[in-house]
């Protein structure tokens, strides 16, 4: 009997790509989409893929799609916690409104659709949770206050998680990339939190945003994080942390080998601070 995965935020990006490998190794896909699952013609067209309405901000579309995945594949051996995004800008800039709304689909959106999930493989005695992470989980940039305050929850959740997983067969496991070209620098600079009146922060948004896009340029491919999700959903290790991109296995090790004073230098060196 083939091993199925249900995903969170296949319209783009890493999501999409990973349900396209994971189908392609012979996998039941569930692909979640926040909406108008029956438009998606691609994801349709392949066999073994369930593409379904799920938004991480409505309970009552993670409880469903949850249910017609089990009812369509009689299990869920991988969950894929996947839908993100990012918010950067100026806290002083920033509505309410987009603070809460980065907790609710990074979190609290994670939360959620693990703790519909959780009952299924309790039941079975086994299943593995997957959270996408961020090399942004363990480091900061610039302009990051909300996006890695998100991530770095994720981290914590999901090592808090594993405790009491571990006692009922669950295996919990985060992917940390780095920059993956998905557009996600272009998108996050175009939708900065900004206030052109406040221009106390001038230079320095200034330099920020041009230190983002240059690391931008050295992103990898997407398909790496899909191998490694793979990897992580494969592998029957106790692993917790999968970390995927040249510059995340940098940034990581020297942030561990670093004090805080020697790393807040170095990150300000590289952004051109």
């Amino acid at each position: 009997m083939n091993k199925t995965i249900l995903i969170t935020g296949c319209s783009t990006g890493i999501g999409r790509i990973t349900a396209k490998y994971f189908q392609e190794k012979g996998w039941n896909v569930a692909a979640t989409v926040r909406s108008n699952p029956d438009q998606d013609t691609e994801l349709n067209a392949l066999e073994n893929v369930f593409v379904v309405a799920l938004d991480v901000t409505k309970k009552d579309t993670i409880k469903d799609a949850v249910t017609k995945t089990v009812e369509r594949f009689g299990k869920i051996d991988v969950l894929l916690n996947n839908a993100g995004y990012g918010s950067y800008g100026i806290l002083e800039a920033t509505p309410e409104k987009a603070i809460r709304m980065q907790f609710d689909v990074n979190v609290i959106g994670t939360l959620l659709v693990s703790k519909n999930v959780i009952p299924h493989m309790r039941k079975a005695g086994e299943g593995t949770i997957i959270n996408i992470s961020s090399m942004g989980g363990k480091i900061t940039l610039p302009l990051g206050t909300l996006y890695h305050g998100s991530k770095f929850a994720v981290e914590g959740l999901s090592e808090a998680l594993s405790f009491e997983l571990e006692a009922v067969g669950i295996k919990v496991k985060m992917i940390e990339p780095g920059m993956i070209n998905t557009n996600f620098e272009d998108t996050l600079i175009q939708g900065l939190n900004i206030d052109q009146s406040m221009t106390e922060y001038g230079e320095f948004l200034q330099k920020a945003m041009k230190g983002m896009q240059q690391s931008g340029s050295n992103s990898s491919e997407p398909i790496i994080v899909a191998e490694k999700i793979f990897e992580a959903a494969t592998d029957s290790k106790n692993q917790l942390r999968y970390i995927v991109g040249p510059d995340a296995e940098q940034l990581i090790s020297a942030r561990k080998q670093m004090d805080d004073t020697a790393y807040m230098a170095l990150m300000k060196q590289q952004m051109g601070l």
